[in-house]
């Protein structure tokens, strides 16, 4: 007598329903169109869509992809407004999602499209929670890359180790794909700084996660710039410092003490230059001071703070609060070096702590009091995004991020 085996299905494997593409841009107009394009014909068969999250670019991104939605139910754009940053991006993108598996690749076909079927195949087919295409392993590559660029990325990617060790080949990959209930496991320790999500998700897991890879070839920039900067290398620098200390140093705190570095420069400079034209000590030494915070309050709005960055009027507030903060902060540096010298007898060590223990005194008060205008903004839009439901159109065109 013929018997039928009942097979149970694998909750540990993805089921195969919708593929969601997640694809931040910025000044990627000329670009987006060809993407959805070969995205589709990569696609033909399968139930997906793609969420291209938009930081109001100048370029006006989300025009054309509202352009595009309009007939295609598959297409939806998150327009962001006063704020930036591709993990913030793809982190809002994924959590807007509506497929079980869920990929982030660039609109600048770098990432090479025609292997999404395949990695969509192994999440699916296998016990992963992560598909990463890399360039480090099998048949993948780099492309034309110089030499100098091809030594960052292998420094990047060797120094990213000491933080997830050796999951995948390739941890600075902005190309992946992984699933849901992963992101909703991780979603409150991701840092969502600077540009390697990849690599926070590794590194936020409380568990060790299922790492698969497709090799692909990197390809040459389409359409636009390269978004390389200092600023993401430092960005990428905190972030290690962040995941490393799990969680006890801040990134903004690593940030924040690197302005205040190069403000000490600024001081030194300014000082230099009031003993050239001939002012006595005290008075250059009050001016260097006072060029110093500014500098360092106008740095910190653009860089440490530029999610929250103050504007208009509320920056003349803000220059006031953080001189008082920093005064503060030399105050307790001062008292705190005084203490340590008479204890220790050391004035190196007398110097380190005191300027450690001002700079967290700075840091703690100007997070807490100086940026949160920018913060209350913050809110005040989603909260208006949120109470206007009926100016919002979710399934096709542009949407506000909340």
């Amino acid at each position: 007598m013929d018997q039928t085996v009942v097979t149970e299905p694998d909750p540990d494997r993805v089921p195969r329903g919708r593929l969601s593409l997640v694809v931040p841009t910025y000044n990627e107009r000329a670009n987006i169109a060809p993407l959805i394009a070969a995205v589709a014909r990569v696609l033909d068969g399968l139930d997906w869509e793609i969420i291209v999250v938009d930081d109001d670019s100048p370029d006006r991104t989300f025009e054309e992809v509202r352009r595009i939605a309009a007939t295609d139910p598959r297409v939806r754009c998150l327009r962001r407004v006063g704020r930036r940053g591709l993990s913030s991006a793809v982190i809002e993108g994924a959590l807007s999602a509506s497929g079980d598996a869920i990929a982030v690749m660039d609109a600048d076909f770098q990432h090479d499209e025609r292997i999404l079927a395949a990695m969509y195949d192994k999440l699916c087919d296998s016990r992963a929670d992560v598909v990463v295409a890399t360039r480090y392993d099998g048949k993948g590559g780099v492309g034309d890359w110089n030499a100098g660029r091809q030594a960052m990325s292998r420094l990047a990617t060797w120094v990213s180790r000491m933080v997830i060790g050796g999951r995948t080949s390739d941890p600075m990959s902005g190309f992946f794909m992984f699933r849901r209930d992963l992101l909703d496991e991780i979603v409150y320790d991701l840092s969502a700084q600077g540009y390697k999500i990849l690599l926070d998700m590794l590194a936020s897991a409380r568990r060790p996660l299922r790492v698969e890879e497709v090799p692909f070839v990197f390809r040459r920039r389409a359409e636009g710039e390269s978004k390389i900067s200092a600023m993401v290398i430092a960005e990428y620098a905190t972030l290690l410092v962040e995941k490393l200390s799990r969680g006890f140093v801040p990134g903004r705190f690593v940030l924040f003490c690197m302005v205040g570095s190069l403000g000490i420069l600024v001081h030194m400079l300014a000082l230099w230059a009031s003993r050239a034209a001939g002012v006595a000590f005290e008075e250059g030494q009050i001016m260097a001071t006072f060029v110093a915070m500014l500098f360092n309050f106008g740095l910190n709005n653009e860089v440490t703070y530029r999610r929250w960055r103050l504007s208009g009027p509320a920056i003349y507030g803000g220059v006031v609060a953080f001189c008082l903060v920093c005064s503060i902060g030399a105050l307790a540096n001062v008292s705190v070096a005084e203490l340590a010298i008479a204890e220790l007898g050391s004035w190196p060590l007398a110097g380190l702590s005191g300027a450690l223990i001002g700079g967290v005194i700075n840091f703690a008060i100007a997070d807490n009091v100086v940026w949160q205008v920018g913060r209350r903004r913050g809110r005040a839009r989603g909260q208006q995004s949120s109470a206007a439901p009926a100016a919002v159109d979710t399934s096709r065109g542009e949407s506000p991020a909340l």
